[in-house]
């Protein structure tokens, strides 16, 4: 999804961009409320900021997002918390550099230089694999590639200072908290490394897919939950447990992500005798949906780039717990089924939203427990 990140490719961030600012195929496009250079491409297009284009087609490494380069460097992270009191963004918290930006194993190559002195032919690379990461240029297929000289610069890279320029804390122009998984694992007092968690490592090499919100497998190992039920004279009491295992709430990341839990019992036909929710539990089991909303002055739903004030938030907290608790009819079930559905886009997203394609719109199960009676 890094490399996805532009309102080319991500469809959801290119809704909201298209809206906010304009054409991201168009130079010289402004933030349509600041009538300034647009703050989101700090983060969604690097590279473009890096170059102050907003024409993200110009050139592959606009329209890659964040993309090898983006990452690798940057040099150091000096805080979205400006000396002025205000947030600087995406690329703008970090100072930069031309040499890419290595975890530093194997970047630091000093000793194998001064041994090469001893090396009759001076040589201490493997020809048949050219490097452009080791301070010259190389041929691959009659193309030269320039070189791209390498540091180490593990500070940089192998901690969440990596991460944090984009995923601390976002506002909205009038203030209002958006993005905040920084400011969520601040108050969880984890020492978890984001990459132990989002970059794996598999056979020795670390996973760069950065798994997330689109992850199936990553949204499943994310939370814990089960269900338990029992008959108690013409009634099953049933608990529904959540957990969350992540150090920051659950969801995290764009506010209009949310979680909701559906639970159905069963006859022994397999057919629904009963369920806390017909359809999305927004409104007919508020506990059962997971959110954290925005909203205007007079409290109403509002979309994250006009809102003036939070909303209700009833995600998960760091490592939080919570238990729900049911009474359902006990004739005739068999069978008591909990599913937990992760969703992109708040429930009137997705009603207003009818150009994105079902996967987007559409929920995923992330967990799934079942008792038989």
């Amino acid at each position: 999804m890094h490399g996805n990140s532009t309102a080319l490719n991500d469809l959801i961030h290119a809704t909201f961009y298209k809206n906010v600012v304009g054409d991201p195929t168009k130079e010289g496009v402004l933030h349509k409320a600041s009538g300034k250079y647009p703050v989101c491409l700090q983060c969604h297009a690097p590279n473009a900021a890096r170059d102050k284009t907003t024409k993200l087609d110009a050139k592959p490494a606009y329209s890659e997002g964040v993309n090898c380069v983006a990452c690798h460097t940057l040099k150091k992270y000096n805080g979205i918390q400006g000396e002025d009191g205000k947030l600087r963004l995406g690329l703008m918290s970090y100072e930069t550099s031309d040499k890419i930006q290595s975890p530093g194993h194997t970047s630091n190559r000093g000793l194998a230089k001064l041994q090469a002195a001893d090396d009759l032919f001076g040589s201490t690379d493997d020809d048949s694999k050219p490097n452009p990461h080791l301070g010259k240029a190389v041929t691959v297929d009659g193309k030269t590639i320039p070189a791209l000289d390498m540091e180490s610069n593990p500070r940089q890279q192998k901690t969440s200072d990596a991460c944090m320029g984009c995923h601390d804390k976002r506002n909205n122009p009038h203030g209002v908290p958006l993005c905040a998984t920084g400011d969520e694992i601040s108050e969880s007092m984890s020492k978890v490394n984001c990459l132990s968690c989002h970059m794996p490592v598999n056979d020795g090499l670390a996973d760069h897919s950065m798994g997330g919100g689109h992850d199936n497998a990553m949204l499943r190992r994310s939370v814990m939950f089960d269900v338990d039920a029992k008959v108690v004279g013409d009634k099953i009491q049933a608990e529904v447990v959540m957990k969350n295992n992540q150090p920051h709430s659950l969801p995290t990341g764009a506010p209009f992500r949310n979680i909701f839990m559906l639970l159905s019992a069963y006859d022994a036909q397999g057919n629904v005798v009963w369920q806390n929710a017909k359809g999305h539990p927004a409104k007919s089991d508020p506990q059962a949906y997971l959110v954290y909303s925005l909203a205007d002055d007079e409290g109403k739903p509002a979309s994250p780039p006009v809102a003036t004030k939070p909303g209700k938030n009833t995600r998960l907290k760091p490592y939080e717990e919570r238990t729900l608790n049911y009474e359902i009819p006990a004739e005739g079930v068999v069978l008591v089924r909990g599913e937990l559905h992760y969703a992109l886009l708040w429930p009137g997203l997705v009603e207003k939203f009818k150009h994105l394609p079902e996967d987007l719109t559409s929920s995923r199960v992330i967990g799934i427990s079942e008792v038989e009676l």
